[in-house]
């Protein structure tokens, strides 16, 4: 069943636009587009938010309703951390979504962006036992940096709060265990580098290991992959997102509406 969660807009005068929030909404929109462009979608469903720069905790989430590949800088909605629309609206949050994305942005300081995928191979990762496995170049680089959370339904409900938030700690690398992929970090980029590099490592180990027994990496080598990789490298996540970026905008620039 689905879970709405309307909230309760802001009344009082129509809070302005700054051109920090019209700068967060342009560079998540294209985030959903290219998560369009990568096949990271499920119909209407999972969500990806920002926090606009300010004092007080208000984020960016996509409209219930539309696909990725029709999210725009302007149909982004701007809401608070009980899920209350800052403007009026007519589209309303996905309360299952609103819940996990609100609790980190509430509980982590560094926490500015969130990603949440149901791709195929993430989520035959998550249902593994395991869980992913540190046997292939990907997997490398994020080693000792993935989380785990038991699932426990759908995200609705007050109590998984801080049984998720203990989960997670400061792992930036997250599996939902029988849900699916998340990843968070200090900015879009950041994030998304992570959440990349996540689902990269579950596309190569779901191949691999139905080609056979997987070959193990060298104790040793942990610490350097993890001390040389993307993951961890703000200018190369800044460049990685800027081409993807590049790539949208040449298929269809309307994102930015």
């Amino acid at each position: 069943m689905t879970i709405y969660h309307q909230g309760a807009a802001r009344i009082m005068g129509e809070l302005p636009v700054t051109q920090a929030e019209r700068d967060a909404r342009v560079q998540l929109a294209a985030c959903y587009r290219i998560f369009n462009h990568l096949g990271w979608v499920e119909m209407i469903f999972n969500h990806i938010t920002l926090r606009v720069p300010g004092p007080e905790k208000l984020f960016l989430i996509n409209p219930f309703g539309l696909h990725y590949s029709e999210i725009t800088a302007s149909s982004l909605i701007l809401i608070d951390l009980e899920g209350n629309p800052q403007r009026e609206t007519k589209w309303p949050v996905n309360r299952a979504g609103f819940v996990i994305h609100s609790t980190l942005h509430g509980a982590i300081a560094d926490v500015n962006c969130v990603m949440h995928t149901h791709t195929t191979t993430g989520m035959a990762v998550a249902c593994l036992k395991d869980g992913l496995s540190p046997t292939n170049f990907y997997a490398a680089q994020l080693h000792g940096g993935v989380a785990y959370h038991d699932f426990e339904g759908i995200t609705v409900e007050e109590g998984e709060k801080a049984r998720l938030v203990a989960s997670i700690g400061q792992k930036k690398a997250v599996i939902l265990r029988n849900h699916g992929l998340l990843a968070w970090g200090p900015s879009v980029a950041e994030a998304f580098m992570t959440l990349w590099t996540l689902q990269r490592a579950c596309d190569v180990q779901v191949a691999a290991s139905s080609a056979g027994a997987l070959n193990p990496i060298a104790s040793d080598v942990f610490a350097q992959t993890v001390r040389e990789s993307g993951p961890g490298e703000k200018r190369t996540c800044e460049d990685v997102f800027a081409a993807m970026q590049r790539l949208v905008d040449a298929k269809d620039p309307s994102y930015r509406n």
